[in-house]
């Protein structure tokens, strides 16, 4: 696996956003989110599969004529669980990606199911970060950047706090100065 946004390969020319000799082209945004972000996705991940498993353990050894059953479930939960938890944190990191450009800001995250989001400039009206506990504890943030869009909000996971706080302010001033399609 690579980190680098060049392993996917570019979208065609669509005439929408970014720029290549004077046309406009969609392309993969460059950079990645903080690699603290495996270890909270992985956090996250354990904290949703543990539980149940630890459960079904304790009732196997508490209630003898069930321990085949309950043994059996705590593997079927366990087992793919914690291949969820080894496999996603890596390969979600190698997909997100993010970029600001003085015309959009671009976005790509899944793991799964991979997405692309691009949001004109013109078109953003709010931005802001959420940190959860776990996020706090690996010192991340979510940036949510509203647009004049029905699809919802944009969102990226996973930066460092610090850049996730300057990323929303300047997009914050690019709302204020930006007039596009609102004027």
């Amino acid at each position: 696996m690579t980190d680098s946004a060049t392993d996917v390969p570019p979208l065609p020319n669509t005439g929408r956003t970014g720029e290549e000799g004077g046309e406009t082209v969609l392309r993969p945004p460059s950079n990645p989110v903080n690699r603290r972000a495996i270890g909270w996705w992985l956090t996250r991940a354990l904290l949703t599969v543990v539980p149940p498993v630890l459960v079904l353990g304790l009732l196997a050894l508490l209630i003898a004529p069930a321990r085949p059953w309950l043994l059996l479930s705590a593997a079927v939960v366990g087992v793919p669980g914690l291949v969820y938890a080894v496999v996603m944190p890596p390969w979600r990191y190698r997909m997100h990606r993010w970029e600001m450009t003085r015309d959009a800001l671009f976005t790509r995250a899944g793991w799964v199911r991979e997405q692309w989001w691009v949001a004109p400039m013109a078109r953003i009206q709010t931005a802001h970060t959420i940190r959860g506990p776990l996020q706090r504890m690996f010192r991340l943030s979510t940036v949510v950047v509203t647009t004049a869009s029905a699809a919802g909000p944009l969102k990226i996971d996973g930066l460092d706090y610090k850049q996730a706080w300057d990323l929303v302010d300047e997009l914050g001033d690019v709302a204020q100065t930006e007039t596009g399609d609102a004027a």
